[in-house]
């Protein structure tokens, strides 16, 4: 304290602190337009789809491959096509700090043939057959089951130009879809060989030049720089102006009809529902004979009419079109995760949110749930379905989730059990209650769901 009057006078008095403001609550940040989350009522169906993707392409001899997210731009400029939407329009491309300019990839197929090239797959026993199941990203205008990122299960096959693999590949996706759960119909066409189909693209931009004021401005660019792509267009107006159309079929070369006729054939004696799309393009250029899309059946979910769930085809030309060996085909497709599993939700197929419980584990106090904690490690490596909540303290509130689960067991282990070595075994339907050896309960709970489902089976 002061040691005189002086050092008291002299002291400053302090000004009394200005009023503080409330500070403004800072807005949450949001997603992204076009971006979501996978949230945790969604998440049994895209497990169900990823289990049912890797057990198919195990099936038909597919090696899964993971492949990075970003790639020099040069290779989709090169692949998709310089005058395509996806390259002109909707491509994340950016250059980094070390002056490349890189993408995050918008589609698979370049990707997966950039890999088999770049790590001599060629030379392995053909055709090389691989699957993805990843994130891609497109720039495009957020609607219905399509979002600037989205997830593909993908389908590639290297080195093969024989038309049984073009119906293998479109079988699995058929077959793929109708084990979701999902009624739908293939759309096939053939695109010809690129030679085979300038007569084609004449005739087509004849056709639509004689209708040039009812084009759109996309459109006019379209027919200018590849007519092809006016028959996948979605302007008001031109579903009409596509029926009466020429049609590829009648351009076809030899060896294209040839080739599709096979590929028809494959999928008459399997039994593949399809219909001949004489319209149907595929939206990149490296796309060659075969190309089908999988369109969800609208009979099974008119709110969802005409929207493909996936598709693909033949590219010949994509290997030698990256530096690798001439005259290597391929042929895949890609099935979108969202579509799918939008298409599971209206068609009421949707998996439970999680799996049975059979049993569910109730602690009080910390003993409890340290020794707790031992305890439920044991029936997990004992291979038993076990629920629990540590976070709750009270027994009522575990109870009453163990009762919203409809588990026919529940194990008590309070501070009592804790000191005695034991633990309580409740029947959720009965009530009834024991204590048995805690060391042994993960049998003694085994045993007792296996006579209930004996006793199940036998009834």
């Amino acid at each position: 304290m002061p040691s005189s009057s002086t050092e008291l006078e002299e002291t400053p008095v302090k000004a009394a602190a200005p009023a503080v403001e409330p500070k403004k609550k800072s807005k949450t940040p949001e997603t992204l337009r076009g971006f979501r989350d996978v949230l945790a009522d969604e998440q049994a169906a895209w497990e169900k789809v990823e289990e049912l993707a890797r057990s198919m392409t195990r099936a038909y001899g597919f090696n899964r491959i993971r492949m990075p997210v970003l790639e020099q731009t040069a290779l989709f400029e090169r692949s998709v096509g310089k005058d395509t939407d996806i390259v002109e329009k909707e491509m994340f491309t950016f250059v980094d700090q070390g002056g490349v300019k890189m993408t995050l990839r918008p589609e698979g197929t370049a990707q997966a043939a950039r890999a088999y090239i770049e790590h001599g797959m060629v030379s392995q026993s053909q055709p090389v057959k691989l699957w993805y199941f990843e994130p891609f990203f497109r720039h495009e205008r957020p609607q219905a089951g399509r979002y600037r990122q989205f997830y593909q299960w993908g389908l590639e096959a290297f080195g093969s130009d024989d038309p049984v693999v073009d119906a293998q590949i479109i079988l699995m996706a058929q077959r793929f879809c109708r084990d979701l759960g999902l009624d739908v119909i293939v759309q096939v066409n053939s695109l010809g060989t690129p030679v085979s189909r300038k007569d084609y693209i004449a005739e087509l931009a004849k056709y639509f030049k004689q209708h040039k004021k009812l084009l759109s401005e996309t459109d006019l660019k379209r027919l200018t720089k590849n007519p092809l792509r006016l028959l996948d267009s979605k302007e008001p107006g031109m579903e009409a102006l596509k029926a009466d159309a020429p049609q590829i079929f009648d351009y076809l070369d030899e060896v294209s009809k040839q080739h599709f006729m096979k590929v028809l054939e494959y999928l008459d004696e399997t039994e593949v529902p399809y219909a001949l799309n004489p319209y149907l393009v595929r939206g990149l250029d490296y796309y060659t004979k075969t190309t089908f899309e999988i369109v969800l059946n609208t009979a099974s979910s008119p709110e969802l009419e005409g929207m493909a769930l996936g598709g693909g085809g033949r590219y010949d030309g994509l290997v030698p079109l990256l530096g690798g060996r001439e005259n290597t085909g391929g042929v895949g497709c890609a099935m979108g995760i969202e579509r799918l599993v939008l298409a599971m939700k209206a068609a009421n197929v949707m998996p439970p949110r999680r799996e049975r419980t059979d049993v569910f584990f109730c602690q009080l106090g910390e003993g409890a749930r340290r020794k707790g904690l031992a305890i439920y490690e044991k029936f997990r490596e004992g291979g038993i379905a076990v629920g629990e909540a540590f976070g709750k303290g009270t027994l009522k509130a575990q109870l009453e989730i163990a009762d919203k689960l409809k588990v026919p067991l529940a194990v008590i282990l309070g501070q009592k059990e804790v000191l005695d070595g034991t633990i309580i075994l409740r029947d959720m339907e009965s009530g009834a209650q024991e204590i048995v050896d805690a060391a042994k309960v993960v049998g003694i709970v085994a045993k007792r769901l296996k006579d209930v489902a004996d006793e199940k089976a036998a009834a």
